[in-house]
């Protein structure tokens, strides 16, 4: 399944673990949330910083709130590096 990889300026990286291993020990939200995300995280990524939000205090709401402003700031900083592509998918 390739439909959020699309083309991005974004680095892409190789595992030395099995990702769904990884995917398959995520709580029910933040496996529905990487379903839905724009970019291809990885689930090791996103359990860090869902771990992150949850030790910091927040609720597992906020923290797919929290999950979601890093997606759109790596976004914001994907589309500075690739102008013309946003113009091409238009």
């Amino acid at each position: 399944m390739t439909r959020n990889l699309g083309a991005c300026s974004l680095r892409r990286k190789r595992r030395s673990v099995d990702p769904l291993q990884i995917y398959d020990t995520l709580p029910a939200p933040l496996r529905r949330w990487l379903s839905e995300a724009a970019l291809p995280w990885s689930p090791a990524s996103a359990k860090k910083i869902w771990a992150r939000a949850l030790a910091n205090g927040m609720t597992q709401d906020e923290a797919l709130a929290y999950l979601a402003q890093a997606e759109a700031r790596m976004l914001a900083r994907d589309r500075h590096r690739q102008p013309d592509l946003l113009q091409n998918a238009a």
